[in-house]
């Protein structure tokens, strides 16, 4: 008489929820495993920014078409700053769209934790999908507005690299890169400003202040090359410094393209995100509790 075969049942698999100690590890591969509510996330953002406006998207455009106005009048005429050979109004717009794309991620990141409050204290996920969401929805209105950029072009008929012996085709591959460069400044910066808003609500009040201060000392209204030569390693520890001016290298062909002032800003924008992610997986286990 044959004996009865016994199957097991796999088991089911059991998640263990620690609160984390010390410097714990990043841990980045939750995020990929939770890249669904990044995508629901980044959707729910663009489509409660819009919600209920007349304008709709359009005000991806109006406030760096109007800053830029604001600019050209006050620094280009006025005060005669000079823009490398570019006409100004695409030289100030060029570098308010990385810019812009910049502060929309900072400013979203440092208030994400507590605007999402909600959600942090009735379930559990990685809590860094919530600044990551808000950085990448920036790219929907960076997008609109690089749209009015190549009209500008166009309506200056200014050429890319005429002015200078350089061949414009490969400068524009890179600017992917400095695309990234900026939502990695973003990113890091807001990291910081996110968990400390957590426990010190006065980063509210801090970020229109830093925002506007930061304004100045990029490249935007000017460019890098007014600063003397012996303090441009100094202006290039902002991280934007090398981001704006690679971008307007990239599309327009000004500047000298990569070099030390670039390097110094990538690596102080790669260092204030792997700073700022330390921190924040430092400062997670408190979030649910404090905020």
């Amino acid at each position: 008489m044959s004996q009865p075969t016994v199957t097991q049942k796999p088991q089911d698999e059991v998640i263990y929820l620690r609160p984390s100690k010390g410097w714990t590890a990043l841990k980045l591969g939750d995020i990929w495993r939770y890249r669904e509510l990044i995508y629901f996330l980044i959707w729910r953002d663009i489509k409660v920014r819009y919600k209920q406006t007349a304008l709709g998207a359009a005000w991806a455009i109006i406030q760096p078409f109007f800053t830029m106005v604001v600019f050209t009048i006050f620094f280009g005429r006025l005060a005669g700053i000079p823009s490398d050979g570019v006409p100004y109004p695409i030289f100030s717009y060029t570098g308010l769209l990385p810019w812009g794309l910049f502060t929309k991620g900072l400013s979203d990141a440092g208030r994400a934790m507590v605007a999402n409050r909600a959600m942090i204290t009735k379930v559990y996920f990685p809590r860094l999908v919530i600044p990551i969401a808000s950085v990448l929805s920036g790219l929907v209105d960076f997008l609109i507005a690089f749209v009015i950029l190549i009209g500008m072009i166009f309506y200056y008929n200014y050429i890319p690299g005429e002015h200078e012996p350089i061949n414009i085709t490969p400068a524009i591959l890179t600017l992917p890169l400095f695309i990234l460069l900026a939502l990695i400044t973003s990113l890091g910066v807001g990291l910081w400003l996110s968990a400390l808003n957590v426990k010190y609500r006065d980063i509210n009040y801090i970020l229109p202040f830093l925002t506007q201060f930061w304004l100045f000392v990029t490249p935007i209204a000017y460019p890098a090359s007014m600063v003397p030569e012996q303090w441009r390693w100094l202006y290039a520890l902002n991280p934007m410094t090398g981001v704006v001016e690679g971008f307007r290298w990239a599309i327009l062909g000004t500047g000298a393209g990569p070099s030390l002032m670039l390097a110094v800003s990538s690596t102080i924008a790669v260092l204030s995100l792997i700073t700022g992610l330390f921190y924040f997986r430092r400062m997670e286990r408190t979030f649910a509790d404090m905020v």
